[in-house]
């Protein structure tokens, strides 16, 4: 069942109730042998197991079964909108999620440097996970190089984190349905930008940001390692309807990622900004700001990032790194605590995947159920059942006295 905003809209009513929803990205998983176990259950995780025996368990999809889902489309459905509906192009959020201020007029792209051999082929999707600095020193070189002045569009590229930047193009006319250029394996050249809407304003678009693409490339070919880039999730701000006013919350996002920040502030929750990037540093932030607001996401990136790079152990160790911290969240007396993933992301595979996200309720008005532990096979049993990721907000919303009853 694919949650109905308006429903809720009617039903959500204010108390002093507080719900935390923790999220482990890419936390899903896959054994790497047929008789093994996943990450999370390989895990060593005594506080998310008593969590799983004393609430309720299940598994959630995050787009639609058997469907792969991005990282913005899964973060949309956990914050309880249809991907399928409110499609939100990846390069919004990254412009967001480093305080770029998009405008009516801007379209923006994710943008990865990469590394390409001498015939053009990619052979490093990422080119080596290149440091914050290096990513910023491409960022000016780019900025400083590349135009497309004469064709009156501003062009911005921001730097995001490691190999990630943000493009924004200003100016009129700018829409379509574009493609993006990267394709998803190494030994193949990138893809130019197309236009899938048929519309001249689209057509238009991606000439203008293949032309800046070819210039891109030209600027970075004495580079090292990023000597080429691809563009991804290419679109404007679409206007969503805002978290807080549906379900009558005030809302705080705690994430590292401009990415997930982007997410949260385009569903109009606060970004709380902290040192640090480990898991005890957000739960520190948590603290600081945890009489200000009534809904808080938290997001744990590095469980995504070593499910694609294959590094089965060091996922585990992420997620027991998670499960050390949670005494401290406790102690602030949650309601409600939702712990789960955005979509499945096995060592196994080195990529997201579409099996379901083992998801565990907790708090004081959640029935217990069979579950013994938190993990993908005992989740299968939960009293949730499989659902569709879009229901987790009204759950909790449920859990925690947050909805008026409905009829007479």
């Amino acid at each position: 069942m694919i949650t109905d905003h308006a429903i809720y809209r009617e039903l959500a009513q204010k108390n002093n109730n507080k719900i935390v929803l923790l999220v482990m990205d890419g936390l899903g998983g896959l054994p790497m042998a047929a008789d093994g176990l996943t990450e999370l259950e390989t895990a060593h995780t005594p506080v998310m197991d008593r969590l799983a025996r004393e609430g309720s368990s299940g598994r959630s999809i995050p787009v639609r079964p058997g469907v792969t889902p991005g990282s913005g489309p899964a973060h949309l459905s956990l914050f309880s909108y249809d991907p399928v509906r409110f499609e939100i192009g990846r390069g919004v959020l990254e412009a967001l999620g480093i305080g770029f201020a998009l405008g009516p007029d801007d379209l923006a792209a994710r943008g990865n440097f990469a590394t390409a051999d001498a015939n053009g082929l990619i052979t490093d999707r990422r080119a080596g996970r290149i440091g914050t600095e290096e990513c910023i020193r491409l960022c000016k070189k780019l900025q400083e190089q590349t135009s497309l002045a004469a064709d009156g569009y501003q062009v911005f590229v921001e730097p995001v984190k490691e190999h990630r930047f943000a493009l924004v193009l200003r100016g009129p006319g700018l829409g379509g349905k574009l493609t993006e250029t990267d394709p998803q394996v190494t030994g193949k050249a990138p893809l130019p930008v197309e236009d899938e809407s048929g519309t001249a304003e689209g057509g238009h678009t991606a000439a203008l940001l293949n032309k800046w693409i070819a210039q891109a490339r030209k600027v970075l070919a004495d580079e090292p390692r990023a000597n080429t880039l691809n563009l991804r999730g290419l679109a404007k701000d679409p206007g969503l309807p805002r978290f807080p006013d549906i379900y009558q919350m005030r809302a705080a996002a705690i994430a590292v990622y401009p990415m997930y920040k982007g997410v949260a502030k385009l569903v109009g929750m606060d970004v709380i900004e902290f040192e640090g990037d480990r898991p005890h540093h957000e739960i520190a932030a948590l603290a600081r700001v945890w009489n200000d607001y009534d809904f808080f996401f938290i997001h744990v990136k590095k469980t995504d990032s070593y499910g694609e790079d294959g590094n089965f152990d060091a996922k585990v160790h992420e997620i027991e790194e998670v499960d050390k911290v949670l005494p401290d969240l406790l102690a602030l007396g949650p309601n409600v605590l939702i712990i789960t993933g955005d979509h499945s992301t096995p060592a196994k595979l080195r990529s997201h995947s579409y099996h379901p996200v083992p998801t565990l309720f907790w708090g004081v008005d959640v029935m217990p159920d069979v579950v013994q532990a938190f993990g993908e096979r005992a989740a299968e049993g939960g009293a949730h059942g499989c659902f569709h990721a879009t229901e987790m907000v009204p759950w909790a919303m449920g859990y925690a006295g947050r909805l008026q009853r409905f009829g007479a």
